[in-house]
């Protein structure tokens, strides 16, 4: 398992995020403070506080770095 931070603070934003990581058929969990959503999930996703940073675990070790490149726009430097 891989995890990165993320930053989601627009709705475009985490309608393209949805878009794009459910092109991969790895799992994927969101984690905000104690609560844990699909991050497949656009209800699971506006669920959580958005305002700051939020926590995407990747659930695959060979495909991490494919999915790490793909998902650079969201990546928080």
């Amino acid at each position: 398992m891989k995890t990165v931070q993320i930053f989601l603070n627009s709705i475009d934003k985490v309608k393209s995020f949805v878009n794009d990581i459910s092109k991969f058929d790895y799992d994927f969990d969101l984690v905000s403070g104690r609560y844990v959503v699909d991050a497949k999930s656009i209800m699971g996703i506006f669920s959580l506080d958005l305002s700051k940073p939020i926590d995407l675990n990747i659930h695959t070790e060979e495909g991490a770095d494919e999915v790490l490149e793909f998902l650079k726009p969201y990546i928080v430097p």
